[in-house]
């Protein structure tokens, strides 16, 4: 049987919580096509142990963006994202789902656990930055609204997941069109510098670079492609939002692209919609 038939799934515990029924089927198609282990981590410790108890096998989550940016995350400071693809079943309100519909994850659970069964694992870029956190979509600088993420059931799980809502939470949205002042470098190239404000700066990986934009107060922008992108800020700092994550403010960060890092199973290109049915 082959890695892609021998799964590990983990259930993220919110997930299960605010939709049982997705969680169900979800668990029900991927036991019913594959060897299927599933996990029901209680607490990110238990999420942990069961990820690096993985082995072989094809690992599953079955949560929102956070479980899937949690589960990289792990893996990447393990240096362990190279040993095989993930997959995910995306179970949560639609605002905690954006960064899996912008990869390309089907958004039902009968059509993600067939793909997650039969579909083909593709190698995707992120972004590093020098605390090593990592970044599977874009980023936004300043962070322009705070992040919403559904309520937690009482356990220590949802308590740590609060305590980080609260220590990161953005500062009421601003205009498009405030100033920011903000030094951009890509590849130590200027792109933008304090005396001359902007509106904000965005930056997402793509064909193994940075792609990095620079949004001028009146409509101008200024793209550049480019290994490694250093934003500043004033004395007081940015905040940025990266993936479902709003984080700082801190006076400098750097975020470096790296080409092919990990591998996300997403549908056979030109393959027919998946039918919904009940297992």
């Amino acid at each position: 049987m082959s890695a892609a038939h021998q799964l590990v799934v983990l259930i993220d515990p919110v997930a299960r919580r605010i939709d049982g029924e997705s969680v169900r089927i979800a668990k029900d198609v991927l036991c019913a096509g594959a060897q299927a282990k599933i996990c029901w981590p209680q607490d990110p410790q238990d999420f942990a142990g069961a990820l690096a108890r993985r082995g072989g096998r094809r690992t599953v989550v079955v949560g929102d963006d956070q479980t899937l940016l949690r589960t990289v995350t792990l893996l990447h400071k393990k240096r362990e994202l190279g040993r095989g693809a993930l997959a995910m079943v995306p179970v949560g309100p639609a605002d905690s789902l954006e960064l899996a519909r912008s990869l390309g994850v089907p958004m039902g659970a009968v059509a993600a656990a067939r793909v997650a069964l039969d579909g083909v694992a593709q190698r995707l870029d992120l972004l590093v930055d020098d605390c090593d956190q990592v970044v599977l979509g874009a980023l936004r600088i300043p962070a322009l609204s705070p992040v919403r993420v559904p309520s937690a059931p009482p356990t220590v799980w949802g308590a740590a997941r609060s305590l980080v809502r609260t220590l990161v939470r953005a500062p009421a949205p601003v205009a498009a069109a405030m100033a920011h002042r903000l030094r951009v470098e890509a590849d130590g190239v200027l792109l933008s510098d304090l005396d001359l404000p902007v509106a904000g700066v965005s930056v997402a990986s793509g064909d193994g670079l940075a792609q990095v934009v620079v949004y001028g107060r009146t409509g101008e922008r200024v793209r550049a492609a480019a290994r490694a992108v250093t934003v500043s800020g004033p004395v007081g700092g940015f905040r940025y939002r990266a993936d479902a994550v709003v984080g700082g403010p801190v006076r400098t960060r750097t975020w470096v692209a790296v080409a092919e890092a990990w591998q996300l199973v997403l549908p056979t290109p030109g393959a027919p919609p998946q039918t919904p049915f009940a297992p």
